[in-house]
């Protein structure tokens, strides 16, 4: 029976090119532009009962880096063997990709004997095999169990500000608590677990003495397709979690960027934030007209401007703000 290969590579030369040569050694091909439409054909390809041998991915994708697809693939595949190729490699992007169980690692260029070698190596699986709870169960669930709303606010008294601060930061409800450099002087992260709850922590904040409230923005579930969605909580639990878990204890300047954007760009927007390393989350407001997302400066001075920049020149983006988040409580 003729072996199956997904390949996944941003440029259509290069997936003619593999699709072709493996062809003629024998291999059934697939190949899909982004890693998004690869994992659709992933779950559809399952579904059909027929599923892949192989996989072969580039690391730099318009969407998703190869590494993250990887990363993906193999908490859903975790047998399926994977072959990445790339043309800008080095030892550490190569050590990355082998740390992943039955993965191989080619660097371009290379010629198809080359390829079928390297797929040779890895140990023989597929992707027929049954779906893990985490997908059966669907995706259903929101991105954020409790109700979330972020509350913006400006100081009217300076005189009291620093007294608002810590009020407003040991409130209950209130699951984050910034001072910030910007349109507003505050922003807080409000949770509860219900709306009666949530009007409550808003009836609190207005209570408190020197600070007025701006703006009220209910965190929703964005609206993504399937796949996509299927792929971001995947990813959410295999690499963001820790990092959000661990944001409060984090060192180093933070900043919030505000994103306006049309809502029918909406998934395309959310996504290109999302899966920037230097974003810690990623929430969506304002009917899916706004996004809130925290970057880190951590380890590299100037993220800011240059993904402001990035996100500035996706079609769909209005307008990109930030407000450097002030660590008045430092220790």
């Amino acid at each position: 029976m003729s072996r199956r290969v997904l390949i996944i590579d941003d440029e259509p030369e290069i997936r003619r090119n593999l699709t072709v040569g493996l062809v003629q050694e024998g291999f059934t091909c697939t190949a899909c532009p982004d890693g998004i439409s690869a994992i659709h054909e992933l779950h559809a390809s399952r579904e059909k009962g027929i599923g892949y041998d192989y996989l072969v991915t580039d690391i730099f994708m318009p969407d998703i880096d190869g590494l993250k697809i990887l990363k993906v693939i193999k908490s859903e595949f975790p047998e399926l063997p994977v072959l990445v190729i790339t043309g800008f490699g080095n030892e550490e992007l190569e050590q990355t990709a082998l740390s992943e169980h039955n993965t191989g690692f080619l660097d371009k260029p290379f010629e198809i004997p080359q390829l079928v070698e390297a797929l040779e190596q890895l140990t023989p699986a597929g992707t027929t095999g049954e779906k893990p709870a985490s997908e059966a169960e669907g995706s259903g669930g929101a991105i954020r169990e409790s109700l979330s709303s972020y509350i913006t606010l400006r100081v009217t008294d300076p005189t009291r500000d620093m007294a608002a601060f810590r009020a407003l930061h040991g409130m209950d409800g209130i699951a984050s608590c910034d001072a910030v450099n910007g349109d507003v002087d505050i922003v807080l992260l409000a949770q509860a677990s219900s709306a009666e709850e949530l009007e409550k922590v808003y009836d609190n904040v207005r209570a408190v003495e020197g600070v007025e409230i701006v703006s009220l923005s209910a965190v929703e579930r964005p609206k993504l397709e399937r796949d996509v969605e299927q792929f971001i909580n995947v990813y959410k639990k295999a690499v963001k979690e820790s990092v959000q878990d661990n944001l409060p204890r984090m060192r180093g300047t933070k900043s919030y960027v505000i994103v306006d954007i049309d809502k029918d760009a909406m998934q395309q927007v959310f996504t290109t934030l999302f899966f920037l390393d230097e974003i810690l989350f990623c929430d969506v407001v304002d009917d899916g007209t706004k996004l809130l997302g925290i970057i880190s400066e951590s380890g590299a001075f100037g993220k800011t401007p240059r993904i402001i920049e990035k996100l500035s020149n996706i079609d769909g983006v209005l307008r990109v703000k930030d407000a450097r988040i002030i660590n008045l409580l430092d220790a």
